[in-house]
């Protein structure tokens, strides 16, 4: 069994912010735009269909450790009607999609089958 990360392996997170329709790309579009102007932010794709293990349309914001202080708050008073999952980046994908993760909103379950290695 490989060891399990420690806090110290945080090196960044993601935010996802989930969708489920045009009106919510346009939402999500909103919300990552006044991120960017606040904060040290990297956009990523306005997927509109489920994409690796999230369940519903998603777009991911990426952001250093160091920021998450500044960030979640405000994602939790600005999100507007989206759900938002937040995961550190450890090197351990699964670890990274299971442990410690947070949400804001509703949850889903998420499909983290990719992330199993078949030598455990």
């Amino acid at each position: 069994m490989s060891k399990l990360p420690t806090y110290k392996n945080i090196k960044a997170f993601h935010a996802h912010l989930y969708y489920h329709d045009e009106a919510g790309v346009e939402m999500a579009k909103q919300v990552a735009k006044q991120a960017c102007e606040l904060f040290e932010i990297r956009v990523g794709r306005f997927h509109q269909k489920p994409v690796g293990p999230h369940p519903v349309w998603s777009c991911q914001l990426s952001f250093a450790a160091e920021n998450y202080g500044e960030i979640i708050p405000w994602l939790m008073l600005n999100r507007q009607s989206l759900d938002v999952f937040v995961h550190p980046l450890t090197g351990n994908e699964y670890v990274d999609h299971t442990q410690g993760v947070s949400w804001l909103g509703k949850s889903y379950d998420l499909d983290v089958t990719q992330f199993i290695s078949k030598d455990e």
